[in-house]
């Protein structure tokens, strides 16, 4: 009786060990690497394009899940957006770039849909903000004037 509660102890707890993993593509570049525990993604992972080896996402996971604050990056190397997460869904403010690693467009997101403002730049100037409601388009302002006339600033933070 003894010795099955020992090997059941030691077992249980050989499997919820955190251990630092890291994951290869065929050509040997690595694919990803992080914390698992108790075989679930936890804590800080970082993730890699094939073709070059360069960073393609870092965030972090709780439970197997997308948490917190993450970032992804074109296969050049440039930022492509970050923002944050919750139980593997995109939430709050997202911040999108072209390749060149300039603002594109910046959106408040619920459950990886668009639910709140997007603010849309060129050239580093705003230049439009429309509205949605879990994904579907309300009304889009061409000028800052009118969206201010219109609308709260406390609503864009």
């Amino acid at each position: 009786m003894r010795i099955t509660i020992l090997l059941l102890f030691i077992s249980t707890f050989a499997f919820s060990q955190k251990q630092y993993k890291r994951y290869f593509f065929e050509n040997g570049e690595i694919e990803s690497e992080g914390w698992l525990e108790n075989g679930e993604k936890t804590k800080y992972w970082r993730f890699y394009h094939s073709e070059n080896g360069k960073l393609k996402a870092q965030g972090h996971y709780k439970e197997g899940r997308k948490t917190k604050y993450w970032k992804t990056f074109y296969s050049s190397g440039e930022i492509e957006s970050e923002g944050h997460f919750e139980n593997d869904k995109k939430i709050k403010w997202w911040i999108f770039y072209d390749t060149n690693g300039t603002v594109n467009h910046k959106c408040q997101l619920k459950n990886n849909k668009k639910n709140g403002y997007c603010l849309m730049y060129k050239n580093k100037k705003l230049t439009s903000a429309v509205k949605y409601s879990l994904g579907k388009r309300i009304k889009e302002w061409i000028d800052f004037k009118s969206f201010k006339k219109e609308n709260r600033l406390r609503d864009l933070q």
